[in-house]
């Protein structure tokens, strides 16, 4: 009976095209990896590798064997995973998607600290502004900053609020008059967030008074960093998160239009599939990144 873990150091060798590679990636001894592929081409009754002086090839009885049970070994790796996701919180293997400018701004200490409490849990991100479908995507968690959530077909788990507002360098007013009003503003320079190419409608509020602004359409931009940079070059006025300009603010390099006025919050929210049970693995790190973000309410982190 063919056993699986020779069949995974088959695998390592061939995809890795290296013996001593395949050792590394598997924390086995070269010498281990070497006896494993030779008792399993004595059990088979043929050779399966191939060696040359630059590197390792599959035979044609090889191929023949790998692509024959690669699916299988596949299959239940994934088998154990799953089931490691469910009954234990602190193993497993986590997907996830975040924004990129957020992902950034926040992640890698979120991730270095999470790694650093559960070493047994690994952690797949995809990173992208758009606002992806978790069900389609076979996505165990979804990171968003977003307006509150609408979607009926997902779980989701508010963090925090996240502030904007207008800002824009104080060069841009070298040629273009200061608004004082939201009537004030012209469509030309207002730069719009959006993913679907509509330019953005922002929302303005004061003692009870309300406007609405269309921004302008010359460029739209799903990357808030991407606008961030257009504004603090003096070409636009954007509407952004705090973690995005806090620091521009701060230094001068950016500043607040219209100051009085004050624009919604978007909402830190973790997206789920619509689990019967949360998976325990999810759990550990919806738990913990909820305690960062107590931790670090206002989304800035030192580097």
């Amino acid at each position: 009976m063919i056993e699986l873990k020779p069949i995974r150091v088959l695998r390592a060798v061939s995809d890795l095209k290296s013996f001593s590679q395949a050792a590394r990636a598997l924390d086995l001894a070269p010498a281990s990896v070497t006896r494993i592929i030779n008792q399993l081409e004595q059990d088979l009754g043929a050779q399966l590798l191939v060696r040359t002086t630059r590197q390792v090839a599959l035979t044609s009885a090889g191929a023949t064997v790998l692509s024959r049970y690669r699916p299988l070994l596949e299959g239940f790796e994934d088998v154990t995973q799953d089931l490691q996701r469910s009954i234990r919180p602190d193993a497993g293997h986590l997907r996830l998607t975040a924004p990129i400018s957020l992902g950034i701004a926040l992640l890698p200490q979120v991730i270095a600290g999470f790694r650093l409490a559960y070493p047994g849990i690994s952690v797949e991100i995809n990173f992208t502004d758009t606002l992806i479908d978790v069900i389609e995507e076979n996505c165990d968690l979804a990171v968003r900053v977003s307006g509150p959530p609408t979607d009926k077909s997902t779980i989701w788990r508010k963090l925090c609020e996240v502030p904007r507002r207008a800002i824009a360098a104080p060069a841009l007013f070298d040629r273009l008059p200061r608004p004082q009003h939201p009537d004030d503003l012209i469509a030309a320079p207002l730069m719009s967030y959006g993913t679907k190419g509509e330019p953005e409608v922002w929302s303005f509020a004061r003692a009870g008074a309300q406007r609405t602004v269309r921004a302008g359409k010359t460029v739209i931009s799903n990357n808030g960093d991407f606008l961030y940079a257009m504004a603090r070059i003096g070409e636009s006025i954007c509407v952004l998160p705090d973690f995005i300009t806090a620091d521009g603010l701060q230094s001068g390099a950016v500043i607040e239009v219209l100051p009085d006025w004050s624009i919604p919050s978007l909402w830190l929210t973790l997206f789920y599939p619509p689990y019967e049970r949360l998976p325990p693995v999810v759990g550990t790190f919806a738990d913990y990144f909820e305690a960062f973000i107590d931790d670090h309410p206002d989304l800035r982190v030192p580097v």
